[in-house]
């Protein structure tokens, strides 16, 4: 994460604010650096991750920008745990263990200290929650929103990577989690009056915490790869990121399967328009796997001894598409199927 000379220098702004590229590496980016050798402080143009032997290195990169994956006015800290978040929910659904990531932060104008501070704290808490490092990146800045893009990287070992395609028919479908509490928060986040007699405090809080700092499941990362025969994270939405899974399989969703937090079943009795929040809302950030019919015994072991609650939501069939339906069998036509960048 050495300054990259070539961009266009951030001239120093005194006070309050960051003074110059080094001075933010150095004082916020290389503390979260320390723990990984290959890091070099952060010092150097690139970094070095020795891979364990017998294991395979699994990458992904996953963005967020200020306006489209979370709001201007959100906490940095928050910010930042989302930012790591999302990245390492992508290995952990490949059945990879996160070891490090590269951050890449690119900033309207100089952050203000106590911005940038709030932002590292917030970066320390997640990398220590999901057990990863910084190992790198860069800082720019941008005539456009802030946007922060994370490499993660991750190790499995050889040959037991999880794809998102290859389920079979008779494979079981398991969700982890509750679904839906992310797309609720936000609106809960941007408008706190909402289902204000409906919800506790308690209640609500748990919604908007969902969306602020969503919890990739990485204790599940060693099930996965041992029982999956595909799966993925959803991101996009349970109806698309299920279209995903499913393929040209057919499964048919009981509505009533979909595992819900108590918050969200109690504004769905309010409001039966929470449903699309459950069908394409999206960013939960949950797991979705199809578990062969003889490993289901073993994953709903490992998920119990993981502490990570399961549910069942059906068996794959040869064709039939992609269906949710009611409690008395009738079909339900979400109004969005999920989020898409270029069609919203």
């Amino acid at each position: 994460m050495a300054e990259n000379r070539s961009s266009v220098d951030v001239e120093p702004l005194h006070g309050d604010r960051v003074e110059n590229e080094t001075d933010l590496i150095q004082t916020y980016l290389a503390p979260l650096a320390q723990p990984m050798p290959g890091a070099f402080g952060l010092r150097d143009d690139a970094a070095l991750i020795a891979n364990e032997p017998g294991s395979d290195l699994v990458v992904s990169t996953d963005p967020i920008i200020a306006g489209v994956h979370f709001l201007p006015t959100d906490a940095p800290a928050d910010v930042a745990w989302k930012a790591l978040a999302v990245n390492v929910s992508d290995v952990v659904a490949k059945g990879a263990d996160p070891i490090a990531y590269l951050l890449t932060l690119a900033l309207p104008d100089a952050p203000e200290r106590a911005w940038m501070g709030d932002f590292a704290k917030g970066l320390r808490a997640a990398q220590d929650a999901f057990g990863c490092g910084l190992i790198g990146g860069d800082t720019d800045r941008t005539p456009g929103p802030l946007s922060i893009a994370v490499t993660i990287f991750g190790h499995v070992p050889s040959g037991r990577f999880v794809r998102r395609q290859g389920a079979q028919a008779g494979d079981h479908v398991f969700i982890s989690g509750t679904i839906g509490d992310s797309a609720l928060g936000l609106l809960l986040h941007r408008d706190p009056a909402l289902f204000a007699t409906v919800l506790t405090d308690e209640g609500r809080s748990e919604l908007v915490i969902r969306y602020l700092q969503p919890r990739p499941r990485v204790e599940l990362a060693e099930t996965v790869r041992t029982h999956a025969r595909a799966a993925l994270d959803i991101s996009d939405g349970l109806m698309k990121d299920l279209s995903r899974l499913t393929g040209d399989l057919g499964l048919t969703l009981k509505f009533g399967d979909i595992p819900l937090s108590p918050p969200l079943r109690a504004a769905l009795e309010a409001d039966e328009r929470v449903r699309d929040a459950v069908l394409g809302g999206g960013d939960d950030y949950e797991l979705l796997i199809a578990v062969p019919p003889d490993d289901v015994a073993g994953f709903r072991d490992g998920a119990a001894q993981a502490g990570v609650g399961i549910m069942d939501v059906g068996v794959l069939e040869k064709s039939g598409g992609l269906r949710v339906v009611d409690a008395d069998g009738s079909p339900i036509t979400p109004r969005r199927f999920g989020y898409d960048h270029f069609n919203v």
